[in-house]
């Protein structure tokens, strides 16, 4: 798991570490375990994937989440599950079956982690009340993060309609003579839109209504807010760009290069992690 955003949280005075990636939570088993036993947790763990429940619940999901698993192994892993021979380590289990929803780390993330759908079982196993206040903290950890999310995509919603303004007053003022209809300004308007909509999307809004049209709305409005952050800064350099004089399709270019280079930098893995905490 790399590229991995750390969090911990605590759940019955224990502190229980959260690893997230590409949308995809991993709690720690050992932090779990310790709650039972802080000088067996690595035995803990392993009792419960001797069990011949957790070897199925295991084989379920790994069949449903994971397209790789090797099911011929697992077969032979669950003709042994339950009797007293039988052993099962996180190594043997995620080699054995490229199992994807059971990770084990050394070094800064040491430990054994799994996907929330099983660490969840795994802590009904240690205390079923545990379970269910690791459930509420860790729905708590999720409605914080939701939320400042949203506050950041709202901030540079309106971040982008401020500027807007900027960027249609130099349109008026300079792209508009004074007799002109007000019908006849709207067209202007909406070209200068659609250059902004282009250089960052690549498409013009018609043509992104043409493409989806069971979408209410505009394509702003599915935007992400790396995207409404660059919008916002585009907005108020074509403005300027119109007050220099510069042709439509030179500032296009100009605009093009300027929402590429600052997406790539929006969206590198220091970036997100950055506007993440």
């Amino acid at each position: 798991m790399s590229k991995t955003r750390k969090t911990t949280i605590e759940v019955q005075g224990a502190a229980i570490t959260v690893l997230s990636q590409k949308a995809q939570d991993f709690i720690c088993l050992t932090d779990i375990a310790r709650v039972k036993n802080a000088d067996r947790s690595d035995d803990l763990v392993r009792n419960w994937l001797r069990n011949r429940n957790t070897v199925e619940f295991l084989g379920i999901w790994e069949q449903l989440n994971n397209p790789d698993f090797n099911s011929v192994e697992f077969d032979g892993i669950k003709m042994q599950a339950g009797l007293n021979s039988f052993a099962l380590t996180p190594k043997q289990w995620i080699e054995n079956t490229k199992a994807i929803g059971i990770v084990s780390h050394a070094g800064r993330y040491g430990g054994t982690y799994a996907h929330k759908d099983i660490a969840f079982e795994f802590a009904s196993w240690i205390s079923v009340e545990f379970k269910l206040y690791l459930i509420k903290e860790f729905q708590r950890l999720k409605e914080d993060e939701n939320n400042r999310l949203s506050l950041a995509w709202d901030l540079n919603r309106t971040l982008s309609k401020l500027n807007y303004h900027i960027h249609t007053d130099a349109v008026k003022a300079h792209l508009i003579p004074a007799a002109v209809t007000p019908s006849q300004a709207s067209i202007t308007y909406a070209s200068e839109a659609d250059i902004l909509n282009v250089a960052l999307f690549g498409q013009t809004a018609k043509q992104w209504r043409d493409a989806n049209p069971g979408l209410e709305g505009n394509m702003r409005e599915y935007a992400t807010v790396e995207q409404l952050l660059v919008l916002a800064n585009i907005e108020g350099m074509n403005a300027e760009l119109i007050h220099m004089g510069l042709s439509q399709g030179e500032r296009l270019k100009r605009l093009n290069g300027i929402a590429i280079r600052q997406m790539q930098v929006l969206t590198s893995a220091s970036a997100i992690k950055k506007l993440k905490e």
